[in-house]
Formats: C-alpha cells, structure tokens, sequence
C-alpha cells in the first residue's frame, strides 16, 4: 500500500478575556458532567452499553483529572498565553496541485493520502474511503470561532475524487465537520459506516446508505470488509449529551490485506484482544499527538 503524505492540521485556541472567561465556564461544566463513573450495564447487551449511553472497554485507563488542580489551570495558561506556535518544516505541506497529481497517479492503486488532521483518503478494493470527514478551516459548530487550522486540507472539498465511502469514528468537531459532511457531492452514492447513534447525522444531511455499526459488528460493501472495534475516549458535541453515541475504529479488509483506522484512542488492553482477532494488521493509522497535559489526555488519546 502506498502512502503518500499530504498536509498538516491540528487545532490552535487564541481565547482572549471576558470571551475566553465564558468559554473557560461552559467547559468546566462539560467537564464536570463527566466527571462521573460508568453507570449500570443495559441487561442483555455488551459491557460497552450502559443506561443512557455508552463507555470504555473493560480495564481502560480512568479518567481521573482534576477540574480544579488539572483543567482549570490548563485553560487559564491557554486563554492568557495561549499555545506553543507549531513547527512545521519546510516542505512538510504540498501544494494541492502537487497533491491531486500525486493520488491520481496512482488511483487505481492501494494508497493513503493524508489530508490534514484524522481525514484520509484510503484506496482499497477499489474502493474511495473518506475517513473522518474535517476538511473545512475550524473545528467548531460555527465558521467564524474555535479551534483552527494552522494549513488547510491537502485537497479541498470541491476538488476530492468521487468518494465511494466515509468511515467516522466519533462525533468531535474535528473528526465529524457538518460543512464538510454537507459540502460532498452525490450523496446517494456514498456508503456511510458510522458508530451506534451517529448514523443520523448523516441521514438528516441527504446521506441514503448508512450503516450503524455496535463494536464487532461489520459489513461489506462490494470487495471491501468494514469492521466497527472498539476505541478508547469518548463522545460530546454540546454540554449535555456526553457518551450518549458511540465511538469507534475500523478494520477495513480487502483483498487479503488490513488496515486499522484508530481515530481518536486511549490505550488499554482491549488491543491485544483485536490483535487476537484481527492480525496481522498490514497498515495502521494511529494518532500520536494530544497528549498533554497527561492528567487529561491519557484516559482518551495515546501518550508515549
């Protein structure tokens, strides 16, 4: 499988004074709403199904961080100095017409084109695979505030390759964008795997071909194998609606050959049981960055 490397994206946040004070208040709340443990297993269903939602597999790390000792004083220091300026090389972000040329040599190939961030263009068995669709400048449910891009996508939207399916694998505002998600054409062409709740998001948008997916479960779509694995973190899009859909990974199978998408994951012992069931494993992409301040981050995203 060929890889080719396109673009470079993570958030920044630039909150100043009295506006930078109410956002500081509505995340503590956020974080407060889930400060609470696992609530009791839904009789008849996987340990992973709880009353009202969902949780992390069984011996995940906990989420212990402190609101007052660990979060507050992480977005005090964000808000008043704000963060590290982000190195990036020179010649770290192609062009896109360097890009474009570069998956289109190719389009008949297996391939990976990074698009920025968790978006992925994935050629196998013949397929087109938009992972989790955040092409557009801010990782917010508004376009004029929040987290933004520090390079735009590799490929835009409106010069993308006919996509044949999307993969998401939780509902954060830079994983799962509704202006992307809006923006693709031919939506009654794209097959959509999407975890336990999600799926609507995407229904609600003119997306016919969608595929709610519990943990373990797969499809096939023509010669390509879609299987839904569990994933270490967790769900929110606004203050009250915390783990109430589901989060996953995908094994995607074609052809004798896999790929583990990861999406955004903690660690936790639930690996060596997928690579029990699923390996050999020939091409993994796999998040290695937000992972500071440990306190907060190790419960939900993978440290060194």
């Amino acid at each position: 499988m060929r890889l080719s490397s396109s673009g470079k994206s993570q958030p920044v946040f630039v909150l100043r004074g009295g506006l930078g004070l109410a956002v500081l208040a509505i995340l503590v709340l956020a974080i407060q709403s889930c400060a609470s443990s696992d609530t009791e297993q839904v009789p008849g269903k996987p340990w992973h199904h709880v009353e009202g939602g969902f949780r992390n597999p069984p011996g995940s790390p906990p989420r212990t961080a402190s609101v007052l000792k660990d979060f507050i004083p992480f977005l005090a220091r964000r808000i008043v100095v704000g963060g590290p300026d982000p190195i990036v090389p020179d010649g770290h972000v192609l062009d896109e017409q360097t890009a474009l040329a570069q998956f289109n040599a190719h389009a008949k190939d297996d391939s990976i084109t990074w698009l920025g961030h968790a978006a992925f263009l994935v050629r196998m068995g013949r397929k087109t695979i938009l992972t989790d669709p955040f092409l557009t400048a801010r990782a917010s449910p508004v376009d004029w505030f929040g987290p933004e891009r520090y390079v735009p996508p590799a490929i835009s939207i409106q010069n993308l390759p006919p996509i044949d399916a999307i993969i998401v694998s939780h509902n954060h505002y830079d994983h799962l964008d509704a202006r992307t998600v809006e923006a693709l054409p031919n939506k009654d062409r794209i097959t959509v795997f999407a975890p336990l709740g999600i799926g609507d998001f995407f229904r609600e948008r003119g997306y016919t071909h969608v595929y709610d997916l519990d943990w373990y479960q797969e499809q096939a779509l023509d010669g390509l194998n879609v299987t839904s694995v569990p994933a270490v973190h967790f769900c929110r899009r606004g203050i009250t609606d915390f783990n109430e859909v589901l989060w996953s990974g995908y094994i995607l199978e074609a052809e004798g050959r896999r790929l583990y998408f990861a999406g955004d994951t903690g660690y936790g012992p639930v690996f060596k049981d997928m690579g029990a069931r699923f390996g050999p494993i020939h091409t993994a992409l796999i998040p290695i960055a937000a992972y500071e301040p440990q306190p907060i981050m190790r419960a939900s995203h993978l440290t060194p």
